[in-house]
């Protein structure tokens, strides 16, 4: 059955639904996890999406992901239905976020192709612990009630003979998905596996919704059309079936057991409902339709009825008579076209589009173009208009790759909470502009950094609750994570409130390394200078190794990752007071605008953004400093120069500044003046990160391919400054 089930469209289904879940899951938990309980909603929440988990987990035969489901579904069952008292929250998060860990780590084997065979053994007996206590605790005090039962509990059949009894009760269902759901039939099975916990019998229509895949396009059109004979309220029929995002409607009406005999084809004239008619309108067809059809009974003599199953084309019938009950309680009906798409495909995506930027740059700048006589108008009218199409195209794909941070923060959040727990420490979390939007590649490299630098402020920045008392602080500490956008790029910020950074013990164990020089006094280092050696391979000023640190690795690989992707990391702090990590990261790592330059025989590019002015100078601006150091004055104010030819040792250059040209770059709110021989023009580049076997070179960021099949260099211009 199992092999039946486990295809790569319904496991692709499966995990992007159930990653959603789960991250909606720890974002809700979190956010509540310092009050003093969860409330109403947030346990319904809860309660829901753990029976959606079970149920998709159980189409898929993955037994040890249902059962951890199942018992994190059966405690908050209890608490919605007892409401106790008393109940430790914070043990009661730990049991959510554990269960969701379980299940992550084994949705991240069945990516890897690898047997779903994790243990949950130990979390349900914890899981089965905690419900015992909450229960006997009768409510902290109050008189205890009977503990209800869980009425999704597995039955130990999937149908049972349709037997009616006083308590039975008869309904036809109708789901309508949306129109651009994808798998459509898979979604109804959930729907079918979800009922069959409470059916005594269960009809549905198409029936062969599994092997048959042309179904999916069937109920797409004509909806899903379920017969269902249970012992329950119309309102638990919704909770159940109300488990997924695809479901755009779902319209319940209960039925005689005559109606739910005859099946799909109730015999006699159709009475159709129109879905935007109000309760009255339908009221009075249906009183109508139900006298119509007495009228015609009576003058028929009486046969026996016989259950007529008959998939086609479902016609809803009136009501019972008397009975007035409400349509369906929709969904907004807002737009809704979502599709999920592979990250892979948008990356070749984004590498066509780049590659097509470099071939209208090919032609553009073609020496054939040249020719003296030509007349290129119509040539470069079209030129223009393809240039548009491939900017919007280009605008189009960026904008579906920008993710906001607020994922990966709420990730932060998780870290932040277990370190305190297991460090005795009270620390307050807070997130500021988690909105910002990033590259989703971006998002991947700077996942591992983050999580270095949050760990390190809980651990090393923010001390325990008795030194910060001792020290006149209060006790509880906080970690503040911040992102802001600035001239093309991101920053973000980790901050703490602790006892910041001490200067003298890491300058001690720099010397005691060899990393300082012997002839240069302590004092002549800045704090800036001081403070980039805890980054370094292998250094450490903890005597005592932890479960987080000491090891002298962590920071070394924050800096190489953040590197890769053209970052850099900037470290302040203040003793007493706090530390600040602070990463500058690119926005993408795709086309940005940029200008072209030449020095010597290289060609370089700079990011417009952080170009604040072009100026054409004379030497009589310039002022000389014995040691080198070169400054000019414009209009008042003075710049420091920067040659681009002898940062970079080049052998052939302008040197005479009446020959080139200045760059007035302002980066990080200081200003340099960058002085190139000429000046190629603006072009979109291509960015490709540069080559692992060329090592780091400071104020670079990356390489392009221009028109002519050259390659240049991309500046980073906080490179530059440094």
């Amino acid at each position: 059955m199992a092999e039946e089930f486990n295809t790569e469209g319904m496991l692709d289904m499966y995990l992007f639904e159930n990653e959603q879940l789960l991250e909606q899951l720890q974002d809700m938990v979190l956010d509540q996890k310092d009050a003093e309980c969860f409330d109403e909603d947030s346990i319904n929440e809860i309660f829901r999406t753990m029976h959606t988990i079970k149920g998709s987990s159980g189409i898929m035969m993955f037994d040890n992901i249902t059962a951890v489901s199942h018992k994190l579904e059966d405690v908050f069952y209890y608490l919605r239905e007892s409401k106790p008292d008393n109940v430790p929250h914070l043990e009661l998060v730990e049991h959510v976020l554990s269960v969701a860990d379980f299940i992550t780590g084994e949705m991240d084997k069945i990516r890897n192709g690898d047997e779903v065979d994790g243990d949950a053994t130990d979390i349900i007996e914890e899981l089965d612990r905690f419900l015992n206590a909450i229960q006997s605790d009768g409510g902290g005090g109050q008189e205890e009630k009977p503990v209800p039962k869980n009425v999704h509990e597995e039955p130990k059949q999937f149908y049972i003979a349709p037997v009616a009894t006083s308590a039975s009760r008869f309904y036809k269902i109708y789901l309508t998905f949306y129109p651009d759901t994808e798998m459509s039939n898979i979604h109804a099975y959930k729907t079918v596996y979800a009922l069959k916990e409470i059916a005594e019998d269960l009809l549905y229509s198409p029936e062969d919704i599994i092997t048959d895949e042309g179904s999916a396009d069937v109920i797409l059109e004509d909806g899903f059309r379920i017969l269902l004979q249970a012992q329950c309220s119309e309102e638990d029929l919704r909770e159940l079936i109300n488990v997924g995002y695809a479901i755009e409607r779902v319209d319940i009406f209960e039925c005689k057991a005559e109606e739910f005999l005859h099946g799909f084809d109730f015999g006699g004239e159709e009475f159709q409902i129109d879905l935007d008619s109000s309760v009255e309108e339908i009221e009075t067809k249906a009183q109508e339709t139900q006298e119509g059809e007495e009228k015609k009974e009576e003058a028929k003599p009486e046969k026996p009825a016989k259950p007529k199953v008959a998939p086609g084309d479902y016609v809803i019938k009136s009501k019972e008579p008397g009975k007035q009950k409400k349509l369906a309680r929709d969904k907004p009906k807002a737009e809704k076209s979502f599709i999920s798409v592979n990250v892979s495909k948008m990356d070749q995506l984004m590498d066509l589009i780049g590659e097509l930027v470099i071939s209208e740059s090919v032609v553009l700048q073609n020496p054939d173009l040249k020719v003296p006589g030509l007349n290129l108008d119509s040539f470069y009218k079209a030129a223009a208009q393809m240039s548009k199409i491939s900017t919007d195209l280009q605008n189009v794909i960026m904008s579906m790759r920008m993710v906001p941070l607020t994922n990966i923060f709420q990730k932060m959040n998780r870290i932040v909470f277990d370190v305190s727990r297991k460090l005795g420490k009270d620390i307050e979390f807070e997130m500021i502009g988690e909105t910002t939007e990033v590259d989703k590649n971006i998002i991947e490299h700077i996942s591992d950094p983050l999580m270095h630098l949050v760990r390190n402020a809980v651990d090393h920045g923010i001390e325990t609750n008795e030194e910060r008392l001792d020290s006149g602080k209060p006790d509880k500490g906080k970690v503040t994570l911040a992102a802001r956008m600035e001239a093309g790029k991101v920053w973000i910020s980790v901050i703490d409130n602790g006892k910041g950074l001490d200067r003298e013990k890491i300058l001690k164990k720099a010397r005691t390394q060899g990393l300082l020089d012997d002839s240069k006094p302590d004092s002549a280092y800045k704090d800036k200078e001081v403070y980039q050696f805890i980054t370094l391979p292998g250094f450490s000023t903890n005597e005592q190794i932890t479960e987080y640190s000491g090891r002298g690795v962590g920071m070394d690989v924050v800096v190489q990752n953040i590197q890769s992707i053209g970052g850099t990391l900037d470290i302040e702090s203040a003793p007493g007071l706090g530390s600040v990590m602070n990463l500058k990261i690119p926005l993408t790592l795709a086309i940005i605008d940029g200008i072209v330059m030449e020095t010597g025989n290289s060609s370089f590019v700079l990011e417009t953004g952080v170009i604040k002015e072009f100026v054409r100078v004379r030497e009589d601006m310039m002022i000389h400093e014995p040691n080198g150091d070169e400054y000019i004055m414009i209009r008042g104010d003075c710049f420091p120069v920067i040659r681009l030819g002898e940062w970079y040792g080049m052998t052939s250059y302008k040197e005479a500044v009446e020959d080139g040209m200045m760059l007035i770059l302002e980066v990080e709110d200081q200003k340099i003046c960058l002085f190139v021989d000429k000046l190629i023009g603006e072009q979109e580049i291509v960015v490709k990160t540069i080559p692992p076997y060329i090592k780091k070179v400071k104020g670079l960021s990356g390489c392009t391919q221009l028109g002519d099949g050259s390659i240049a260099l991309i500046l980073d211009p906080g490179g530059l400054i440094e």
